[in-house]
């Protein structure tokens, strides 16, 4: 399958009648990947995987999908469909899944988790794959790029589990996350340990550890990886599969150690089914954003910043027109704070800063909005957005006649609140 003719040729097909092709995602050898909606009365984002259909295996393929789909556990990617297509005479299978914002692979290039990160992710990843572990499945296929944010959650990829004992489809090319024994073609609960202990030292250095396939050497780590990590990851990566440590034991040697006689609450998205993971992605970018000095408040009335509360903001001053030029400044009306769930919240560590630049028109509404600074995450990026878009304005004057004018909106996201410094740009 060439990724090329999918994306030229496929683009804009609808599967089954149901499943636009909307936007190419990506492919591999055998593969494509294309953002799709589900049917419904709200439109719903979702992820179609394309690849031949091999008559020979076919039928065991959308076999294991639809008891995939029966799993549930709120770490793992939901399958909403399975079946078999044709496009432009080609046989093909199908698979729509959840869509997922972003992945651990698009974190770790900007800076390695810090040793609380660590240990929320190993936890949650430990978590899924004991459920996964003790239904017969193994997932074979666990790295960065597979470990995912949907909808505020943690999440892993679930169309390429296996029956433990199964042939792994990597045998002939195993990755830098597979075990040695993948070779062999048959795949085990301790292949993903080891893979675990793989993304451990990846999350924690950015890279995984250096090893040759054709010694039978154990690995040595290197210290710069913080303990009780090194000693985890050196127990996972141990070349006989027998010897490594099993999943209750990576759990203990990780659970949060007791303050003040009660365990300390779980942060951010990568622990507890309720809290985020976009926060991985949205905490783990935090690059230069942790422990800078406070910048002072402004003095001007458009610049003083606006903290979160539910109480609806005074109304505004009456502008004083400015004699000279004839204008009278604009004023906020409205003030529509970015709505960042307490998950995302808790894995801010500093400040997260977006600014958004907006265009006013005569009548006070926004006629445009922009992102001007994004910001490291592109989870607060679209909060700022969307609610920056929704303010209203009293209209700036000129001459008496109401004008259209440019602001700029600067959103600071904390732990406990949002900060927002509206500024009026020119009238």
């Amino acid at each position: 399958m060439s990724t090329a003719v999918a994306i030229a040729t496929w683009k804009g097909q609808v599967i089954d009648g149901k499943f636009p092709l909307l936007e190419h995602l990506g492919g591999s050898e055998g593969s494509d990947v294309f953002l799709t909606e589900l049917p419904g009365e709200k439109t719903q984002k979702a992820v179609i995987k394309l690849i031949a259909a091999d008559e020979r295996d076919a039928g065991q393929t959308i076999s294991r999908w639809e008891a995939i789909r029966k799993l549930s556990h709120p770490r793992l990617v939901r399958i909403f469909h399975v079946g078999r297509c044709t496009l432009n005479s080609a046989p093909l299978l199908y698979v729509v899944m959840e869509y997922a914002e972003e992945d651990l692979s698009q974190v770790l290039p900007s800076r390695p988790l810090t040793s609380a990160e660590a240990g929320d992710v190993l936890r949650a990843l430990v978590e899924v794959l004991a459920f996964l572990h003790e239904r017969g499945f193994v997932h074979g296929h666990l790295k960065p790029s597979n470990i995912m944010a949907v909808n505020d959650q943690l999440k892993i990829s679930s169309e390429t589990l296996r029956r433990s004992g199964e042939r792994s489809d990597d045998a002939a090319r195993p990755g830098a996350y597979d075990a040695p024994e993948i070779v062999g073609g048959k795949i085990s609960p301790a292949a993903d340990v080891w893979s675990l202990g793989i993304i451990l030292v990846a999350a924690l250095t950015q890279n995984p550890p250096a090893w040759n396939r054709s010694t039978k050497k154990e690995l040595i780590l290197s210290e710069s990886v913080p303990q009780p990590f090194r000693e985890i990851a050196q127990q996972c990566l141990r070349q006989d599969p027998s010897q490594r440590w099993t999943l209750e034991q990576i759990k203990a040697r990780v659970q949060p150690a007791p303050v003040g006689g009660r365990s300390r609450s779980r942060t951010g998205v990568l622990i507890s089914a309720q809290v985020a993971l976009i926060v991985l992605l949205a905490g783990l970018w935090l690059v230069g954003h942790r422990g800078g000095a406070k910048t002072q408040q402004k003095t001007a009335r458009q610049e003083a910043p606006v903290p979160t509360s539910p109480a609806p903001p005074p109304a505004p001053a009456t502008p004083v027109a400015n004699v000279q030029t004839g204008t009278v400044p604009g004023s906020v009306v409205q003030r529509v704070m970015p709505n960042v769930s307490q998950g995302a919240r808790n894995t801010i560590e500093g400040k997260i800063r977006v600014t958004v630049g907006l265009v006013v028109d005569s009548v006070g509404g926004v006629s445009d909005a922009t992102l001007e600074r994004p910001g490291p995450s592109k989870y607060f990026a679209r909060q700022a957005l969307a609610a920056a878009r929704r303010w209203k304005f009293q209209p700036a004057q000129v001459d008496g006649k109401a004008v259209s004018s440019k602001w700029t909106i600067r959103f600071r996201f904390g732990r406990t609140e949002t900060e927002v410094i509206p500024s009026e740009n020119s009238p």
